[in-house]
């Protein structure tokens, strides 16, 4: 398939053009700055970095920091049908073509940052994808009333490939969790906006501002040190379960 017939098929997806034409010059660059993303794509830079904003709400794009410049990285074109749901099969028609140009960061990142909605279901669809125990705490309930249609696909997921979820949370919360989860609670005044969930060798911290950021941190020595500290609020807390 040519480059013009992804372009297209992409913008049928619901894409627009400069969109369409930046994601497939990430997809070709790799880790690149906005000023290489806008000579790649021939879109100009002012145009180009509203453009990366749009993808990057889309959950499109991820970043990271280096230098204090943003380096800016298209997602795994696999991951197109969890955003692009309503024209998944034509998206899963252009996904091989969009494989054989994706080059993958050659570096990998300890840390990387997620913007929006659709960004913040990336990190849940990673943890699906990831099929690994989940470890969450200080959830304050904000997924199920921020993602209220995208949840119960969510918790439907976790219970076919039965991921196992251990829950922590505060004290009068009502939590509605899958039939993999085990839910202890803490006495704790202060609400919290950032919820973290720590899954293989990933810690995901999810800011549920308005709207949501995320960050990605995966670094094996950093998650086991966080996964210790759980432990031992796990087995403090006991076995009180809602």
């Amino acid at each position: 398939m040519v480059y013009e017939e992804l372009q297209k098929t992409l913008e049928r997806i619901g894409l627009s053009t400069n969109e369409a034409k930046v994601y497939l010059a990430l997809l070709r660059l790799g880790s690149s700055k906005a000023g290489d993303v806008s000579k790649k794509s021939q879109v100009n830079r002012t145009t180009t970095y509203d453009t990366l904003e749009r993808l990057l709400e889309r959950g499109l794009v991820s970043f990271v920091v280096k230098d204090n410049r943003k380096w800016f990285e298209a997602v795994n074109p696999s991951m197109l049908t969890d955003f692009l749901g309503e024209r998944e099969e034509e998206a899963k028609r252009i996904i091989p073509y969009l494989q054989r140009i994706y080059k993958s960061p050659g570096e990998k990142h300890d840390v990387t940052l997620y913007f929006g909605y659709k960004g913040v279901k990336s990190i849940f669809q990673d943890i699906i994808r990831e099929g690994k125990p989940n470890c969450v705490m200080d959830s304050e309930g904000q997924f199920v009333d921020r993602l209220p249609y995208y949840a119960p696909h969510f918790i439907r997921q976790l219970e076919k490939k039965k991921i196992k979820v251990r829950h922590i949370v505060r004290e009068g919360r009502n939590v509605s969790p899958s039939k993999t989860t085990e839910v202890r609670f803490v006495k704790k005044k202060t609400k919290s906006e950032a919820v973290f969930n720590i899954y293989g060798d990933k810690i995901a911290i999810i800011i549920w501002r308005d709207p949501p950021e995320a960050v990605m941190i995966h670094n094996k020595a950093v998650t086991d040190s966080v996964r210790d500290y759980f432990e031992m609020l796990w087995k403090a807390v006991g076995k009180r379960n809602h």
